[in-house]
């Protein structure tokens, strides 16, 4: 069954008369039975930390929709927090943690091998998923890659600009290297853990990759992805890897080799006209609708997503959003852009 699962073959590169679908954060706020299960799991922390609630968001939008892969449900930053970090959450403001700016506090971190007891209920909820995902299922794992994780410990909070960050590379380069180096030792070991316990697929979100210029963006977001892909195919071979450096624009051209990565997920800044030139060539890519059409749906959501099917037709494309679906969104609107992909 596995072989014939449309995600991973779309992944190994064949081009397919229906491209799969699945869409980021598709267990989420905009689903009203998340909403419930959260409630019962009493904050997002606890949802991310309890195995059995865990899983049952994960399942919730397959049931739903029958979407051809479901990604698990945790959080980038637990990885952080099982380093050392700590992490909270603000309502209404989002994530937390006490940052990571010197020498000292990057010393006081912990070691690689001692994340995964706090990890732990992760790899549990991946194991669940392995057993009650239906059989034509794609489970994907995942994490946040190096730069992105970054700039969330370095700021303490998420921030418009990863200012920051970037002010920490500028000024202690070695401080920040050391971060950059111990995330992507870590999300290696991480990643690993959820392909013994079950995924099929992982994913690197680069979602601040845009805000690297020039040689940084090939420093920190492209090589860390390359080390982490190359490690996962020494040690899971056959296991394909995507990667999403969001707001890259016209330096997605090369990603695939220079990352080794299997597919490259574009953000709807992108045309898809353009990626299929430049980018497919290469191999599979996923996206890459704006996610403001389950807001809006309509006619121009039908039309949309007819124009980036055409335009992906031609070569390996798995469909999805451009960014997450957003909480707003119409749950009526994501079945319309499922029915027709599927040509309903």
């Amino acid at each position: 069954m596995a072989q014939q699962k449309t995600i991973l073959r779309a992944l190994a590169g064949e081009t397919l008369p229906t491209p799969p679908i699945w869409m980021m954060r598709q267990a989420g706020r905009y689903l009203p039975e998340y909403k419930a299960t959260r409630a019962q799991a009493g904050d997002f922390l606890s949802l991310c930390y309890n195995p059995e609630l865990a899983a049952e968001v994960t399942l919730q939008p397959i049931r739903r929709y029958g979407f051809d892969a479901a990604i698990l449900f945790a959080d980038i930053l637990l990885l952080p927090q099982a380093l050392g970090a700590e992490l909270w959450f603000v309502t209404g403001e989002g994530p937390r943690l006490t940052p990571i700016t010197t020498a000292d506090e990057l010393a006081e971190l912990k070691i690689v091998d001692d994340i995964h007891e706090t990890l732990r209920p992760v790899y549990e909820t991946v194991q669940i998923l392995s057993r009650e995902l239906p059989a034509e299922t794609t489970l994907i794992g995942f994490a946040g890659a190096p730069w992105t994780v970054a700039t969330y410990m370095i700021a303490g909070r998420g921030t418009p600009d990863q200012g920051p960050a970037h002010a920490l590379k500028a000024e202690n380069r070695p401080v920040f290297e050391g971060i950059i180096h111990r995330l992507t030792e870590a999300t290696i070991e991480y990643l690993s853990m959820q392909i013994q316990a079950g995924a099929e697929v992982v994913k690197l979100f680069d979602s601040w990759a845009g805000s690297l210029q020039r040689d940084d963006f090939t420093e920190f977001s492209i090589h860390p992805m390359q080390r982490i892909t190359h490690a996962i195919n020494d040690r899971h071979p056959g296991i394909p890897v995507i990667v999403f450096p969001r707001g890259a624009d016209h330096r997605y051209a090369g990603v695939h080799r220079a990352t080794g990565a299997n597919c490259v997920a574009l953000d709807d800044g992108i045309d898809a006209a353009w990626a299929a030139e430049h980018v497919q060539i290469d191999g599979c890519v996923q996206g890459n609708l704006a996610s403001s059409h389950m807001v809006t749906g309509g006619q121009a959501l039908v039309d949309e997503t007819k124009r980036i099917c055409d335009a992906f037709r031609k070569g390996p494309h798995i469909f999805n959003l451009g960014h997450g679906i957003t909480p707003d969104a119409n749950p009526d609107h994501v079945q319309l852009m499922i029915d027709t992909v599927r040509g309903s």
